[in-house]
């Protein structure tokens, strides 16, 4: 074979490749439409409000649009809800921020910007897990992010990716446990055994993170909760 054959060769095996990526990628939206719009209007008889958007562009418009006339919001820990931008776009617009990623806070700045979090206007984050068959699962440590999902703020927007919508409770549980707990432990360089081996082993470290897990059956009563979910594979 000589050097013509094998370029053309590559640049056939490149396009055959590049077809395939289109292929599943153009599969994996269509999935992903199916299963949200199914999760959409499973969440929405549990009495959430809930939507289905393409990308996160459209998911930072649409949670603009919920959080009009609030001032003052708080962040759960979330990758998620900041990849859209918005902790700089409502300090931009002069809004409270209470965020206790922020760098340089006390322990007690950090434990009161966690408290307030809970008694602010709106407060926003995102999921560990859905299930299709529409419960909204979380799981933390501290329970700041539990506790303001719950009761406290009067408005709560959830914003998660496709990549966290499981067909059921139990698969939902089981992608925290297999999936997301794992993978969080990691990124904040905590030293549990997950951290190291990518495997639960339901632990007693120190260091564990996985203490809370709550389950939103149905809207909470006296909260006004909005579900976004992302047709992208968003946070952990």
């Amino acid at each position: 074979m000589d050097s013509t054959d094998q370029i053309d060769s590559i640049n056939q095996t490149d396009r055959i490749k590049q077809r395939r990526e289109g292929a599943v990628n153009e599969y994996q939206r269509w999935l992903w439409e199916k299963l949200g719009q199914e999760c959409v209007k499973n969440l929405k008889n549990h009495g959430f409000d809930a939507h289905f958007v393409a990308s996160e562009e459209e998911a930072r418009d649409l949670v603009l649009s919920l959080i009009k006339g609030y001032e003052s919001f708080g962040f759960g820990g979330s990758d998620t809800i900041r990849a859209l931008g918005l902790v700089e776009r409502l300090k931009e617009k002069g809004k409270t921020i209470y965020d206790h990623w922020q760098e340089g806070l006390s322990k007690e700045e950090d434990l009161d910007i966690r408290l307030q979090q809970g008694r602010c206007d709106c407060f926003l984050c995102s999921a560990n897990a859905i299930s299709v068959t529409g419960e909204i699962i979380n799981v933390d440590g501290i329970g700041n992010r539990t506790n303001a999902m719950s009761f406290g703020p009067k408005k709560v927007v959830i914003v998660a990716g496709m990549n966290k919508v499981r067909p059921d409770l139990h698969s939902a549980l089981a992608r925290i446990k297999e999936v997301a707990g794992p993978m969080r432990a990691k990124s904040l360089g905590m030293s549990t055994p997950c951290a190291e081996t990518g495997v639960c082993n339901d632990c007693n470290s120190p260091q564990r993170i996985c203490r809370i897990t709550t389950i939103l059956h149905r809207k909470p009563m006296l909260t006004d909760i909005s579900v976004i979910l992302v047709s992208e594979a968003l946070g952990f």
